[in-house]
């Protein structure tokens, strides 16, 4: 029994480091960032672990950058960020409210080939945004949607849409019904069904869909650099336009900005850890039910 007890401790020892190994290789190059944003332009250009930590770069991220050649840039940091939270967080809440109850109607009231509409939503989801960035360019230009807030939170929205629905709407299959017919004996609506009792045992679900579609807006780069204006500038594409030409390139500046850009979607996978994994292993393990 003791040998077999080490046996199975010894691969559980070696598991463990095995995945941590996979961990350190994945996560070596966000730690080089965070390294980075610590050093001195002449200790970035050198590969090593030891040196002189320092703020400067960080304090240069909120003020002005100043190139080698004499040039002075404004990287105004503080707008670009805002713009990265507003849309953001504007286009996946809306996306959510609009895929959430798309998904409960799904879910509850499947139409007449359901399956085929469900799929053709899905779809909108497969093609390269590099397919659809003519039309959508020109869409934007006749309708004088390009470079404005509402334009971009909207396509965002519809790129947002078929993953939450399809999302949510596995969610809402797996939830069980007795508790709705009694619901709907009492008199009780459907729009109290679904905030009440159908809304609260999906939270797991919604944490999910909020942090994957968090994560694909706030890294999105073709779309806000074709459709926004100068005003209304992201993160990423102020980077490449503003910091990432020229023959100097300030990598302690870039790795500065890049550091900070990474706390909000680190802080909300954070809070919603424990929703985000019951979500994603939402369904994989069903409980076996013994008849009485």
């Amino acid at each position: 029994m003791f040998r077999r007890r080490y046996q199975v401790g010894t691969a559980g020892w070696r598991r463990t480091a095995i995945c941590a190994l996979v961990g350190l290789v994945y996560f070596l190059p966000v730690l080089w960032i965070v390294l980075t944003a610590f050093k001195s332009p002449r200790d970035a250009l050198t590969p090593t672990m030891w040196f002189t930590p320092t703020f400067d770069n960080f304090i240069q991220v909120f003020r002005r950058a100043y190139h080698s050649g004499g040039e002075v840039v404004d990287t105004q940091f503080g707008l670009y960020f805002f713009n990265s939270i507003f849309i953001a967080g504007a286009s996946v809440g809306l996306a959510l409210i609009l895929g959430t109850v798309a998904a409960y109607a799904f879910s509850r009231w499947p139409l007449k080939g359901n399956d085929t509409y469900l799929f053709i939503i899905l779809t909108t989801r497969m093609l390269p945004p590099i397919i659809v960035i003519i039309p959508i360019f020109v869409m934007f230009r006749l309708t004088g949607l390009a470079g404005g807030y509402l334009g971009i939170i909207l396509l965002y929205t519809a790129f947002n849409l078929p993953f939450t629905i399809w999302i949510m709407k596995s969610f809402f299959d797996e939830l069980p019904r007795d508790v709705e017919d009694a619901a709907r004996t009492e008199g009780s609506s459907e729009w109290r069904i679904f905030f009440r009792i159908c809304l609260p045992q999906v939270k797991a679900g919604l944490a999910a869909t909020v942090t994957f579609g968090l994560i694909l807006t706030w890294n999105e780069f073709l779309m806000a650099l074709l459709l926004t204006g100068s005003g209304t500038r992201t993160v990423p594409v102020a980077m490449g336009a503003n910091l990432g030409g020229g023959v100097s390139v300030q990598w302690t500046l870039l790795a500065a900005i890049e550091t900070i850009y990474l706390i909000p979607v680190v802080l909300v996978t954070f809070v919603l850890q424990n929703q985000l994994l019951r979500g994603v292993t939402f369904g994989t393990v069903r409980q076996r039910v013994t008849p009485a």
